[in-house]
């Protein structure tokens, strides 16, 4: 049966969440979001591409920073309303130079930092 993006469970605004992962070491890389075009996109070039919703446009990721998403496999959930990019990540992430934007955990109650950004 083919994919059609359509068939996806958008919010109101036309978005579904994207969580990113390392698809060779399973680290959770990020959390974007997109629309169908930018999945239709995706599919299409092999580049992740998401929908910035502070510009209200595309973003291809890595086209400014070279920090660039290959995708590997798309994955929807059970539901259809998320989605998982398994990729390859070239450079970090994360805007603040780290490889996952989820370098902050919660432990007894504080917050910890437990990635530095990348050299």
């Amino acid at each position: 049966m083919a994919f059609d993006p359509s068939s996806l469970k958008y919010d109101a605004a036309g978005l579904i969440p994207c969580i990113a992962q390392d698809h060779a070491t399973g680290e959770v890389l990020m959390l974007a979001w997109m629309n169908a075009d930018a999945v239709a996109r995706t599919l299409e070039t092999g580049r992740v591409t998401y929908w910035s919703r502070s510009r209200a446009a595309f973003w291809i990721k890595g086209e400014t920073s070279g920090h660039v998403q290959r995708l590997v496999e798309l994955r929807l959930d059970c539901d259809r309303d998320c989605l998982l990019a398994l990729v390859n990540q070239t450079g970090p992430a994360c805007h603040t130079n780290r490889r996952s934007c989820f370098y902050t955990a919660v432990r007894e109650g504080d917050e910890v930092v437990i990635s530095q950004p990348m050299a």
